[in-house]
């Protein structure tokens, strides 16, 4: 099983070392401070407690820049760390870019994605094409079985 192991800069102003927060709930989103990334990412920061309870760390992830993120955090009150991906390595790694369609346009985007790290690195859940109502507690329902 493949093991996955990346470092980026976090909305805390440091780089982010996965292997050292697993077991780890890694959330990708399209965009900061839009309607559904901020509802998102209230309701992963809402239960974020009781994914500390059950041991895992939770982080965003998009191709938006560090100052962003640490804007987006301190408007939501957001208590978890966004990473930055804007190379899209990462998002590359966990093969969450693909072409999106919006008003009749094509584009690649981050299509919206949750993936559960184990404490070896490994995907032990993962979910694709979120719908964001419902998600973060889905997540933690998983998590608690």
């Amino acid at each position: 099983m493949a093991t996955y192991d990346f470092t980026l800069p976090s909305s805390s102003g440091k780089d982010f070392h996965a292997a050292e927060h697993l077991p780890l709930v890694v959330y990708f989103y399209p965009k900061d401070s839009t309607p559904g990334c901020t509802t998102e990412g209230l309701d992963f920061n809402a239960r974020l407690e009781q994914f500390a309870a059950l041991g895992y760390t939770v982080v965003g992830i998009s191709r938006d820049g560090v100052k962003a993120h640490q804007n987006f955090c301190a408007k939501q009150g957001f208590r978890f760390e966004l990473l930055s991906d804007k190379e899209e390595t990462v998002c590359k790694l966990f093969d969450v870019i693909k072409l999106k369609k919006l008003y009749g346009k094509e584009s690649l985007g981050i299509e919206r994605s949750t993936f559960v790290l184990n404490e070896q690195g490994e995907i032990s859940h993962e979910w694709r094409k979120v719908k964001v109502a419902g998600h973060a507690q889905e997540v933690l329902d998983t998590l608690s079985r």
